[in-house]
């Protein structure tokens, strides 16, 4: 991939692993990205737009102010990714059999975000809007919910989350049994 262009349009981006380091202010409309390793590579304020990643490996890129516009991410690696600072304006993103490991999705407005079947583990998910987002089949171990708006949030067959009912917002979401138990742990109660 040539990094000089600003543009790139319904282009497909397969089997690349030797990206420059400097994908900075570029924009990529209705492109899809197969089998690409993204590590390392800084895209500040790069804009991707009804973009598709499959099996990609985003590992420790930086994406201050980048824009996510109609994305999705399959099978995709996203390990030590701090999207606080990503352009919150249009955020529109899916996960599905991802390994999402120590990110930070801070402060941001990710109403109807879906990870379905990924390994959301040590995640920071901190006053962040995430009305009517799913978890189906998702492992949240270590993951971290703190003041977090779940109103209708699915988190059927999702496994290993701890979600403080007292410090997050949690009316009509959904949750199955015995997972659901795990809403108590904090209050030092016995259940049988």
């Amino acid at each position: 991939m040539e990094s000089d262009g600003v543009s790139f349009e319904n282009r497909i981006f397969e089997n690349i692993s030797d990206l420059p380091n400097n994908l900075q202010q570029k924009e990529f409309l209705g492109c899809k990205f197969k089998k690409c390793d993204f590590s390392g590579c800084d895209l500040t304020g790069t804009s991707f737009v009804d973009c598709s990643f499959g099996v990609c490996n985003l590992a420790n890129t930086k994406v201050i102010r980048c824009g996510f516009q109609n994305v999705s991410f399959e099978g995709c690696k996203l390990i030590g990714i701090s999207f606080e600072g990503v352009r919150n304006w249009l955020l529109s993103w899916k996960f599905k059999d991802c390994k999402v490991e120590m990110c930070v999705f801070r402060k941001l407005d990710m109403k109807q975000t879906r990870f379905v079947d990924c390994m959301v583990r040590g995640t920071d998910f901190e006053n962040v809007d995430m009305t009517k987002s799913v978890f189906t089949g998702s492992d949240l171990q270590g993951s971290r919910f703190q003041q977090a708006i779940l109103k209708k949030a699915d988190f059927m067959g999702a496994l290993n989350y701890y979600i403080d009912p007292t410090k997050n917002d949690l009316a009509q979401a959904s949750f199955s049994y015995p997972e659901v138990l795990s809403l108590l742990s904090g209050f030092n109660i016995n259940v049988q």
